[in-house]
C-alpha cells in the first residue's frame, strides 16, 4: 500500500505546475461553457412560455398523477428542476397546492432532468458537434423564419442555447487529461472501483459532493458519461454517481432553505427524503437492475443480451448509464407515489411548524435568502410576496381603530407599538422585495417579464408609502392624545365614516393584487377613490364654515383636518396600485399574451 501511495505522488510530482493549472482552466472553462448554454436554454424556453408554465401550475389539481406529470413536463421544457421547486414552494404557501401535490410535482420533476442526459448523450457522439454552427445560423434565421418580435429572440435564445451546450459537451471532453500518461491515478480509480457495495457507497457520497460542488446535476451528469467513454469507470461506478448526483441537487436546495420559510423547508425536506429512499430500495436490488439496463443497452445496439453487466461493452456503458439514469427517476416515482401521505408524515416530523405570533415579526414567507435566479419563474414567488404584503398593510389598518378607543394610555401604547412595529416591517419588506425583483431582472426578461417587473416595483413602493400614512395617522392621534385635543361625537362620527371609505378601497386593492394581473376590479377601485375624494370634500367645506363659526378651537381644527386629509392621501396610493397592475395587464394584452379584462381608465376627480 505505501509503494502504491509513492507511485501515486510520483505520478503527481511529474505533472509540473503549469500542466496542472492549464488542466483545472480547460476543465472550469467547459463546465461553465456547458452550463451557460443550459441557462440559455432554460431562459429561452422560460420567455416563451414562462407565464403558461405558471398558469399550468397555478390551474393544476392536488391529484397525484397529475402533480407528477406536470411536474416532468415542466422541468422538461424548462431545463431546470430548481426552477421547478421555486414555484412548487410558492403555491404551497399561498395555498394553491397541498403539501401532498407539491411532492408529486418534485416527483414528476425528477422524471423531467432526465431528458438532459439524453441531451449530453446526443452531444457525447462527434456526429453532434457537426451541427453547432447550423444550429447558431438557424437560430439567428429564426426571427425571420418562425416569428417576429420578443417571441423570437427568446426561440433563437434557445437555440443558441443549445448548441452552446453542445460545444460545452465537446469541450469537456477535450478538457479530460490522457490518464494513460498517468498509471498511478488510473490504478487508484480501479482499485476504489474493486471494492464491491463500499465502492458504491464511495461514489455515491462523491457523485453527492461533486453536485454540491458544482451547483449544477446536469453538468455532473456530463462528466459521468465522459468518464465512461473515456473508459475511467465501468457500469456500477456510474451508476453508483447518478445515484449520489440526485442525492447532491437536493442538498444544495436544503442548503438554499436553512433560512427560508416552513414550506419551503418541508419541500426540500421532502425531495431529500424521497431521493434518498428511492436509493436505499435501489441499492437493495442493484446488481440485478445493472444486469436488466445492461441488456437493454445491448438490445438497444442490436446485440444478443448476456444478462451481465460486468461484460458490458465499453462503448456502450454511456447509453446504459443514461437508460438507468431514467430507469431509476421512473421507477422509484411510480413506487413511492403511493406513499406521499408517509413522506409528508417524516416531513412534518423533520420541520416544526412556526408560532403564530411570528405574524408581528418581519419574515419573508416566499422569498427566501437561497436566491436562485430562474428568471420568469421568480416573478410567482414575488407575487406572492406583495400578496403578503398587502394583507400585512390590511392588518395595519385594521389597528387604528384601536388608538381611538383606547380606555388608558397603556392600551393606547401597546396598541400605537404594534403600529409602529409594522411600520418598520413595511419598509423591510419594500426593500427585500424590490431588491429581490431588481435581481430577477437581471435575468434578460421576456418583455412582458419586465412589465411585471417594473408593474410588482411601482405596487410594493406604494404599499409602504401606504404603511407609512397609517404610521402618520397614528402619530397624528398620538399628538393629538398628549395635547389633550378632544372630538366631538360629530367629528368621530365622520372619521369613522371616512376610514370606513378607506377599509373599502384597501379590500378592492387587496383583490386586485390577489386577481394576480387578471380579471381586476379597476372601476371599483376608481369608484371608492372617487367616494374617498368627494366625502374629503365635503368634510373640508363644513371644516372651513366650522372655524368661521367658531364650533371649535384651532386644536382641535387643526387636528381634525390632518386626520382626514391622511386618509385622502391613503385613497391616492391605493390607486396608483391598481392602475399598476392595469398598466402590467394592458402591456401585456398588447403583446399579444393575454387579454385584457379590466374597463378603460376613467379620470378620477381631482387628489
Amino acid at each position: 500500500m505505501r509503494i502504491f501511495a509513492k507511485n501515486i505522488l510520483y505520478s503527481i510530482i511529474r505533472m509540473n505546475f503549469w500542466d496542472i493549472l492549464l488542466i483545472i482552466i480547460k476543465f472550469a472553462g467547459a463546465v461553465a461553457v456547458f452550463i451557460y448554454g443550459m441557462k440559455l436554454m432554460s431562459e429561452g424556453l422560460q420567455k416563451v412560455a414562462g407565464s403558461k408554465m405558471r398558469s399550468i401550475m397555478g390551474r393544476m389539481t392536488n391529484n397525484p398523477l397529475h402533480g407528477i406529470a406536470t411536474g416532468a413536463a415542466v422541468t422538461a421544457a424548462i431545463q431546470s428542476s430548481t426552477a421547478t421547486t421555486v414555484m412548487v414552494v410558492s403555491f404551497v404557501n399561498s395555498g394553491l397546492l397541498t403539501l401532498a401535490g407539491a411532492i408529486a410535482v418534485v416527483m414528476g420533476a425528477n422524471i423531467g432532468t432526465t431528458i438532459t442526459s439524453w441531451i449530453i448523450l446526443l452531444g457525447l457522439g462527434g456526429s453532434a458537434q457537426s451541427f453547432i454552427l447550423p444550429l447558431v445560423i438557424f437560430a439567428l434565421a429564426a426571427p425571420f423564419m418562425l416569428a417576429k418580435g420578443d417571441k423570437a429572440k427568446s426561440i433563437s435564445e434557445f437555440i443558441i442555447g443549445f448548441g452552446i451546450l453542445m460545444a460545452g459537451i465537446h469541450f469537456l471532453q477535450l478538457a479530460m487529461p490522457d490518464l494513460s500518461r498517468h498509471p498511478a491515478i488510473l490504478q487508484l480509480i480501479n482499485t476504489w472501483s474493486g471494492w464491491g457495495y463500499w465502492s458504491i457507497l464511495l461514489f455515491i457520497a462523491i457523485g453527492a459532493a461533486l453536485t454540491v460542488l458544482i451547483q449544477a446535476s446536469s453538468a455532473v451528469m456530463a462528466i459521468t458519461l465522459i468518464m465512461t467513454a473515456n473508459g475511467w469507470i465501468g457500469f456500477d461506478i456510474a451508476a453508483a454517481i447518478v445515484m449520489g448526483q440526485n442525492i447532491g441537487t437536493t442538498l444544495t436546495a436544503n442548503i438554499a432553505a436553512t433560512v427560508a420559510n416552513t414550506a419551503a423547508k418541508k419541500a426540500a425536506r421532502a425531495h431529500f427524503v424521497f431521493n434518498m429512499v428511492g436509493t436505499l430500495l435501489t441499492l437493495l436490488i442493484l446488481y440485478p437492475e445493472l444486469n436488466l439496463i445492461s441488456s437493454l443497452a445491448e438490445l438497444c445496439a442490436g446485440r444478443a443480451p448476456l444478462f451481465a453487466f460486468r461484460l458490458l461493452p465499453a462503448a456502450l456503458v454511456p447509453l446504459a448509464t443514461t437508460l438507468f439514469h431514467t430507469f431509476f427517476n421512473i421507477v422509484t416515482t411510480v413506487i413511492l407515489a403511493f406513499f406521499i401521505p408517509q413522506f409528508i408524515q417524516i416531513v412534518n416530523l423533520m420541520v416544526k411548524p412556526q408560532p403564530e405570533d411570528a405574524e408581528d415579526e418581519f419574515r419573508l414567507r416566499f422569498i427566501s435568502a437561497g436566491f436562485t435566479n430562474t428568471g420568469e419563474l421568480n416573478l410567482q414567488a414575488a407575487q406572492n410576496e406583495i400578496q403578503n404584503f398587502s394583507k400585512r398593510i390590511l392588518r395595519m389598518f385594521s389597528f387604528l381603530p384601536g388608538l381611538r378607543t383606547a380606555k388608558d394610555d397603556d392600551e393606547f401604547n401597546r396598541v400605537l407599538n404594534r403600529i409602529e412595529k409594522y411600520e418598520s416591517i413595511a419598509d423591510r419588506m419594500e426593500m427585500e422585495i424590490a431588491k429581490y425583483l431588481t435581481q430577477t431582472a437581471a435575468a434578460d426578461l421576456s418583455a412582458q417579464g419586465s412589465q411585471r417587473v417594473s408593474s410588482m416595483l411601482r405596487i410594493v413602493d406604494n404599499l409602504e408609502s401606504v404603511g407609512d400614512i397609517i404610521y402618520q395617522i397614528a402619530m397624528t392621534r398620538k399628538n393629538k392624545r398628549q395635547a389633550a385635543v378632544h372630538f366631538d361625537q360629530d367629528l368621530n362620527d365622520n372619521l369613522n365614516h371616512m376610514t370606513q371609505l378607506v377599509q373599502k378601497a384597501l379590500t378592492i386593492m387587496d383583490d386586485n393584487i390577489r386577481n394576480d394581473n387578471h380579471h381586476i376590479n379597476l372601476q371599483a377601485a376608481y369608484d371608492a377613490e372617487q367616494e374617498i375624494n368627494r366625502y374629503r370634500d365635503t368634510l373640508r367645506a363644513r371644516h372651513l364654515d366650522a372655524l368661521k363659526l367658531g364650533v371649535y378651537d384651532f386644536a382641535i381644527g387643526n387636528a381634525y383636518s390632518s386626520l382626514y386629509a391622511l386618509y385622502e392621501k391613503l385613497g391616492d396610493y391605493i390607486i396608483n396600485i391598481s392602475e399598476a397592475i392595469d398598466d402590467s395587464v394592458k402591456a401585456a394584452s398588447v403583446l399579444g399574451n393575454t387579454d385584457p379584462h379590466t374597463p378603460a381608465k376613467h379620470p378620477s376627480t381631482t387628489r
